[in-house]
């Protein structure tokens, strides 16, 4: 791994890589250099074999306070092309913590404001502390946020997130796991061990199969199942059936043991 400015990696040994957003004295606002390390920490983390799950935080008292604003004010003095060249940067940063082949969570603590609810939305799951409160706060500023989202649609549903775009209102975790922007809350200081139950959880299944998941979910909409839903996932499940990781699922099972892929297997 290269060394980054703005981002620490913790590899655990049973397969989780815990990837920290470390700029704590600007609740970890994002600028070129975290966007960039982002991206690039997630096309590593997805392509390395040893890692299983990753889960995504915030130094310091704050998950992500959104856009740096040094960076907003150097965007604002810039082109349309260049503001064009930013966003897209920003867009493909989001694509591939969303497109990530290893399950994804985010660990919130404090605030997660702006693009810091990007990437919350953007990660298969999230944990929030009971403290821990949330803004889509875009439009405060006579902005919008537009490359968020589709990543906030399909967190929480077009209205509830056009509510959250258009109001700009800060809603507390209770809120915001009533609205399905997080999947958990706890008290702050059983934050980790949350995390780690829902990092155990996954661990204990196939990552092929979790890869398979994300694949074919992303392909998913609400609505009529379509005949050819139906044959995408009588395709999917045919090619998975046959794997050497079904194989060895099915074996584990009915040999009543662990498969191969569980850490302590």
């Amino acid at each position: 791994m290269p060394a980054w400015t703005a981002l620490d990696l913790d590899r655990r040994a049973d397969g989780a890589a815990v990837l920290t957003m470390n700029r704590p004295a600007v609740f970890n606002a994002f600028d070129e250099v975290l966007i960039a390390e982002l991206d690039a920490a997630f096309v590593q983390l997805g392509e390395d074999d040893a890692v299983r799950v990753i889960v995504l935080a915030g130094a310091g008292r704050h998950f992500s306070a959104g856009a740096d604003l040094q960076w907003m004010q150097r965007a604002a003095a810039a082109s349309q092309d260049d503001n064009l060249d930013d966003a897209r940067r920003f867009a493909a940063m989001l694509a591939r913590i969303a497109e990530c082949s290893r399950p994804t969570i985010a660990r919130v603590q404090g605030a997660a404001l702006g693009g810091g609810v990007g990437l919350v939305c953007a990660c298969d799951m999230a944990v929030a502390s009971d403290a821990a409160s949330f803004s889509v706060s875009e439009a405060r500023m006579g902005i919008l946020p537009a490359v968020i989202g589709p990543h906030l649609v399909n967190a929480v549903g077009v209205r509830e997130a056009r509510r959250l775009a258009l109001t700009a209102s800060r809603i507390d975790a209770a809120e915001a796991l009533r609205a399905g922007l997080v999947q958990r809350v706890v008290p702050a200081d059983a934050l980790d061990g949350a995390v780690d139950t829902l990092v155990a959880d996954l661990l204990v299944c196939g990552p092929r199969a979790q890869a398979e998941i994300k694949q074919l979910y992303a392909r998913l909409a609400p609505g009529p199942v379509t005949a050819e839903v139906r044959e995408l996932t009588a395709q999917t499940i045919a090619r998975v059936r046959t794997t050497p990781e079904a194989r060895e699922g099915f074996a584990a099972f009915f040999a009543k043991r662990a498969p191969n892929w569980k850490p302590d297997a």
